[in-house]
């Protein structure tokens, strides 16, 4: 399954392609915040985020729909996410990386993605979450 990723642009299967499209994005974004809202494990990684959810969620839906190969929601509502940027008023260290990573799998997991996929996928989003870092140590 791994030699079936490609790189975009490339007439190899992206991301949204594996995950199985819109709809498979949204349950894994659902998910991912019903996780970080209960789990106490990610109780740091919650305490940055507003109380209501709701805004968090669709950004990150439109964000990850068009990061992983599908229609980029985001760049046509927001424009460029300049993600470091527009997470710098918020402190993230390693802990916050790992709970947000940890959030991230766990609800690949209980969505059923494929391992696979799973495991490279969550690679990837390990570059991203690591540079959105801006807190030492």
């Amino acid at each position: 399954m791994l030699d079936k990723i490609g790189e975009p642009g490339s007439s190899k299967a992206t991301f949204f392609e594996l995950l199985g499209g819109v709809d498979q994005i949204r349950a894994l974004v659902e998910r991912f915040y019903d996780v970080m809202d209960s789990d106490p494990k990610a109780a740091n990684l919650r305490a940055i985020h507003a109380a209501d959810l709701t805004e968090a969620r669709e950004k990150l839906f439109m964000f990850l729909t068009g990061w992983t190969g599908g229609p980029q929601l985001y760049i046509e509502r927001y424009g460029h996410p300049f993600l470091r940027r527009r997470h710098m008023p918020f402190e993230i260290g390693e802990e916050q990386r790992d709970q947000w990573i940890y959030c991230m799998v766990r609800a690949m997991h209980d969505i059923g993605v494929e391992e696979e996929v799973m495991r490279k996928l969550a690679e990837a989003l390990w570059g991203v979450a690591d540079f959105m870092r801006n807190k030492p140590g």
